[in-house]
């Protein structure tokens, strides 16, 4: 927290451009070069940045890749204690609405984690989450959910994600070039980084406080 009565986020709408990727995914995950990096304006209020994120969208969906870096601990990752881990989540709106306080059918989250599940919990999480106090979910998903992949690193880790069109309800580039967006990278160490407000705001169930993203070719 810092000692400003209001933040400095309150004072203009936060939009950025996300750009196009023909190819989003591979067997080693997503593979993005630095133009394709996501700002944090935390560092707006003084927040120092411990991640390296960054994301791509194409027809076929979303991608991200995460960095993690400065840890001196392991990860600590449970699948089944998403909000307790070490990991990604976003935030997506496929119509921008921006004027909504709860989420409606076209606003989704998801979770990603570099380990937790499997033998020994070295196998990473990749979740659809409800939102709290949302009107309305997402379609049901009948095939074709989110991918992730993992890699451990010293002092930190990496992270792959992938989520395909097919689990995001109203998702179409051409007639909708414009997603509300935010993430928080959380970090039991480290604490967190977010797109715009921190977690001392109710961003994580309220649209009205998120960004927008910009689909850019």
């Amino acid at each position: 927290m810092t000692d400003q009565l209001v933040s400095p986020l309150f004072l203009f709408r936060v939009s950025v451009p996300c750009w196009y990727r023909r190819q989003l995914w591979s067997e080693d995950g997503a593979s993005l070069e630095p133009r394709y990096r996501l700002p944090s304006f935390g560092e707006l209020e003084g927040k120092s940045l411990f991640a390296d994120l960054r994301m791509a969208w194409s027809e076929e969906g979303l991608a991200f890749q995460l960095t993690v870096i400065g840890k001196s601990h392991v990860p600590w990752c449970r699948a089944d204690r998403l909000e307790d881990s070490d990991g990604l989540h976003v935030w997506i709106d496929t119509r921008d609405t921006r004027t909504i306080h709860r989420a409606s059918m076209f606003c989704h989250r998801f979770s990603f984690l570099p380990f937790g599940t499997g033998s020994g919990l070295n196998s990473p999480v990749a979740r659809i989450v409800p939102i709290s106090r949302a009107k309305e979910n997402p379609k049901t998903l009948s095939a074709g959910g989110p991918r992730v992949c993992s890699e451990k690193r010293i002092g930190g880790y990496a992270l792959g994600a992938m989520i395909p069109a097919s689990a995001l309800t109203g998702y179409d580039p051409e007639e909708y070039p414009r997603l509300g967006f935010s993430y928080a990278i959380t970090d039991r160490e480290l604490g967190w980084q977010t797109f715009t407000l921190g977690a001392e705001f109710p961003f994580t169930s309220d649209p009205s406080l998120w960004g927008t993203l910009e689909l850019t070719r």
